[in-house]
């Protein structure tokens, strides 16, 4: 059998990685439990445990609608943020000649790959740029319309440096036009107040495990009248939007979330954000040559991507883990690709200078002796790597020399 495998868990210091993934509260577990029990009947079936299943949830249809001001019936529910927006954005491309696309350069790789899909099938898109702060500039937007424009596509706040963009500006351009919009909110809903009816977006994506319910369950608002093509084929699931018995723990656990979300909304955000300013505060005090990613836009209050010059990103993630700290380099979907981070390097970060910021996302279980920890331990994880570092080393000699040496 071998020796039994060491349990790290209890190392933990503080879970600083929420842009990728929660965790699951125990509200939400005890949420959908009956699902795993007495209430496991197909929500299609008409007998009694598959109405229960059902009631169940067009109940969590209602929470998570509640969430984001929408109508139960223009909520979808999908496997994740993922198949959330490729259902968006597949869902609105013509079934016959090709079609003009607009979004931005800096968009999650569920977007920006779905793009790039359309792309290879003829279809012509219009990638944004950013300015160095990444925000994109509506009226980027406005220019890049065409009379065959069929989707803009603009997240709400950026996964890795938590910027937010200006999607209400967007969409009243959008509604001029008479084209269709869709949001990518998944790192803004139950983090900061979202209301579709007050963005006017046609099209917004939501994912389960950003908002502390467990992975592989999401949804998709979808405008009451709006023209979805379906992805999926087969039953006559969430109104033949999307095809396949329904994941009612998973549904379960999502309403809960965005119940417990909504609720906190009220003073979450606050603490989050004093908790990411005392952070970034004690960085720029306490280590020389750091910055803080797209500081001069506002962000979501849970998000700093800091960049630590003459530190490779990498090794300063498992010099954290470590510690006992969960940090990132960026999308967890691209742990450990070499290339920079597209974001950061569409916002004009030479690749070197990208390879050495590191993302720290709070969430509703962070706590300030957690940050204080971090803090503590930031200076002397960054000191030990510059240390074998050529580029920071010489830097240092610079400094250092005589000045009319």
């Amino acid at each position: 059998m071998g020796p039994p495998r060491s349990d790290n868990r209890s190392m933990l210091r503080g879970y600083f990685d929420n842009n990728a993934s929660t965790q699951v509260l125990p509200e939400v577990l005890q949420a959908m439990l009956p699902a795993l029990g007495e209430g496991y009947g197909n929500a299609s079936s008409i007998h009694q445990r598959g109405q229960s299943a059902k009631a169940a949830v067009e109940q969590a249809r209602e929470q998570v609608a509640d969430l984001i001001h929408a109508r139960p019936a223009e909520i979808v529910f999908t496997s994740g943020g993922t198949e959330a927006d490729n259902l968006a954005i597949f869902g609105m491309a013509p079934e016959s000649g090709p079609a003009h696309f607009i979004t931005s350069a800096i968009e999650h790789h569920a977007v920006l790959y779905a793009f790039q899909e359309l792309e290879r099938r003829g279809h012509a898109v219009t990638w944004l740029p950013v300015d160095a702060g990444g925000r994109v500039d509506p009226e980027d937007v406005r220019a890049a319309l065409r009379p065959d424009t069929a989707l803009i596509s603009v997240m709400a706040a950026n996964n890795e440096t938590g910027v937010l963009q200006p999607v209400g500006e967007i969409a009243a351009i959008a509604r001029a036009a008479g084209v269709p919009f869709h949001i990518d909110a998944i790192q803004t809903v139950g983090k900061i107040p979202v209301d579709v009816r007050a963005l006017d977006c046609d099209l917004l994506s939501l994912s389960g495990h950003k908002i502390h319910a467990p992975q592989g369950v999401g949804a998709l608002y979808v405008r009451r009248n709006l023209r979805l093509r379906a992805m999926l084929f087969g039953g006559h699931h969430e109104r033949d939007r999307r095809a396949g018995s329904e994941n009612v723990p998973g549904i379960l656990a999502l309403g809960a979330a965005a119940e417990l979300a909504g609720q906190a909304l009220a003073s979450e955000p606050a603490r989050l954000g004093q908790l990411r300013d005392r952070l970034e505060t004690a960085v720029r005090e306490q280590i020389p040559w750091t910055e803080v990613i797209g500081g001069q836009h506002e962000r979501v209050p849970n998000t700093s991507n800091i960049c630590f010059e003459y530190v490779e990103g990498e090794a300063m993630v498992i010099a954290l883990d470590l510690q006992g700290f969960c940090v990132s380099t960026g999308a967890a979907c691209s742990s450990g690709a070499i290339e920079p981070s597209h974001v950061l390097t569409a916002m004009g970060m030479p690749p070197d200078r990208a390879r050495s910021c590191i993302r720290f996302s709070l969430g509703k279980l962070n706590t300030a002796e957690q940050v204080d920890d971090l803090i503590a331990a930031l200076p002397q994880v960054v000191a030990r790597l510059r240390a074998i570092s050529p580029a920071a080393q010489e830097r240092l000699r610079k400094q250092s020399a005589p000045a009319n040496a």
